[in-house]
């Protein structure tokens, strides 16, 4: 009557992903502790409510968990189960002094450009199975709703797109790691993502680059390890500006200008390279206000 009250939601047995969550509740009898969720690594298997002990693999490099388990969700993708445990951890980070400065500008050709002149390959995950999945539509599209076939095709589908979505995930989180252990201040752009979809031919493209998710990679990476992740204004022009002499060419506004020379002093400039010089400078006098700030005050 209120209208607070929505419709009701009810589950299906045919969703790609479906999960449960469940509390750790901690129990003491005759002085000793007990754990609803505990993870042993050594021997492989975590301890569920109702589910009791259950073998897992992965994280063959840990011998075990540090700080007190929250909570434990259990989920399912296609034909594979996982479990995510949230652990609270007292961690004191101590802020790195900065001795190397990197900046970043991202791309799809090349999924990201440093300014030491590293360029790192979009592999295109989407593009390399497209035929597949536009295959396996077409076969799915064929079959009868609700028979058995239709259920089998929908499940090589789901295949193909986990391994695809696994595939990005490995893969940004060895460059993500990589990058903030080998430097102590990271620079990128602050992209509109949002906006830049919008363009039809690109929308694809930029997807499957996963610019939002290697962002946010390089920012809780960067907290964890005391170092510093900036963004700079999304509207300095980059690409524009010579980054020997400060000379903007506005002409570069084509983006199939890759490389250029400046008039004034006759540097050659790669597009990609210049644009991440540029952000790693604007990067650098982010950190002295930032510096001078906590001097004043």
């Amino acid at each position: 009557n209120k209208g607070i009250s929505k419709y009701p939601k009810y589950k299906s047995k045919h969703k790609s992903r479906s999960s449960y969550r469940t509390n750790n509740i901690t129990s003491t009898y005759k002085g000793k502790t007990y754990n609803s969720i505990s993870i042993d690594l050594e021997r492989r298997i975590i301890k569920l409510p109702k589910l009791k002990e259950v073998r897992i693999r992965g994280y063959r490099t840990l011998k075990g968990v540090i700080g007190r388990i929250i909570n434990a969700t259990v989920y399912k993708e296609v034909d594979k189960y996982y479990v995510s445990i949230c652990v609270e951890e007292n961690k004191i980070i101590d802020t790195v002094i900065p001795k190397k400065i990197i900046g970043i500008d991202l791309g799809i050709k090349e999924l990201l450009t440093t300014s030491d002149g590293i360029t790192v390959e979009n592999k295109k995950y989407i593009e390399k199975y497209e035929k597949k999945i536009a295959g396996l539509n077409r076969w799915l599209s064929r079959c009868k709703a609700g028979s058995k076939n239709r259920y089998k095709v929908k499940k090589k589908l789901q295949e193909v797109y986990s391994k695809i979505r696994n595939a990005r995930k490995y893969f940004l989180h060895q460059i993500t790691r990589q990058i903030v252990e080998e430097n102590d201040i990271i620079v990128t752009e602050a992209l509109n993502i949002h906006q830049m979809v919008q363009n039809k031919n690109l929308s694809k493209k930029i997807y499957d680059a996963s610019w939002y998710e290697l962002i946010r990679h390089l920012c809780y990476k960067s907290k964890w390890r005391g170092k510093r992740y900036y963004q700079i204004d999304r509207y300095y022009p980059s690409s524009q500006e010579c980054s020997r002499c400060g000379y903007r060419n506005k002409e570069l506004k084509d983006l199939s200008i890759r490389k250029w020379e400046c008039p004034e002093c006759h540097s050659e400039n790669e597009r990609d390279v210049n644009a991440s010089i540029n952000i790693m400078w604007e990067g650098i006098k982010k950190y002295i206000e930032e510096k001078q700030e906590l001097q004043v005050i």
